[in-house]
């Protein structure tokens, strides 16, 4: 009887090391296939500023506010790198998405001072405040600002994703790396991490919840588009 027990318990373990190990199997393919199909469709489609197709807008993504609310290093990153795209003729204007939920928390307008200082002319500036995540900046670029194609800048860390959400939602898009710096390696760890999560959350937007961002009244970049 005793041993009879002992091989029931012994068949009953072995099955659950292998149901374990299935749905670790099972998590980590839900954890890495989304970020290896869009990095994977993503390979043809980023290109550095000085091979950069020309399109009549670029958006660039907001990344970040110091404490005396100046751009992050990684997002002045982005903002020199569209600002080098308007000066090189390759877009006519800026799509400067951010974060805005808070009064003293403005992603756009410090971007829209950076790019000025910068040199570029306020009128070809254009300020998405409701632009919280990926997911809203795409959404919005198409419902509010009438956009159906755009350049992308952003970090190579950040471009697959981006490019997949904004094509996703509408957006024919293709992505211009901005890499004016050279980050510590642990924080490009931590950023790629953070991607893997991120875009395993950009599917589940696109194809399984739908979120509707902050919308309002359609501001189309170039009204005879509209």
């Amino acid at each position: 009887m005793f041993g009879r027990i002992l091989q029931m318990w012994k068949q009953i373990l072995k099955f659950a090391r292998k149901l374990i190990l299935a749905l670790i199997a099972v998590g980590l393919l839900v954890l890495l296939l989304p970020r290896i199909i869009t990095t994977i469709s993503s390979w043809t489609r980023i290109y550095q500023v000085n091979d950069a197709p020309t399109e009549r807008v670029a958006i660039v993504f907001g990344a970040g506010l110091n404490r005396d609310g100046t751009p992050t290093a990684i997002l002045r990153d982005r903002v020199e790198t569209a600002a080098q795209l308007y000066f090189d003729g390759k877009v006519q204007k800026l799509l400067m998405s951010g974060d805005n939920r808070f009064l003293n928390y403005n992603e756009p307008g410090a971007m829209r001072d950076y790019a000025i200082r910068l040199g570029v002319p306020a009128d070809a500036i254009v300020l998405d405040y409701a632009g919280r995540r990926t997911y809203d900046t795409c959404y919005r670029a198409k419902a509010i600002f009438g956009l159906n194609s755009a350049l992308l800048v952003t970090q190579q860390f950040h471009l697959p994703r981006a490019l997949f959400l904004c094509n996703a939602l509408g957006v024919q898009a293709l992505g211009v790396e901005a890499n004016n710096l050279h980050y510590w390696p642990p924080l490009m760890w931590i950023w790629n991490i953070r991607e893997q999560l991120a875009t395993v959350g950009a599917f589940v937007d696109v194809y399984v919840s739908k979120p509707l961002p902050v919308l309002g009244t359609p501001e189309p970049i170039f009204p005879a588009q509209s």
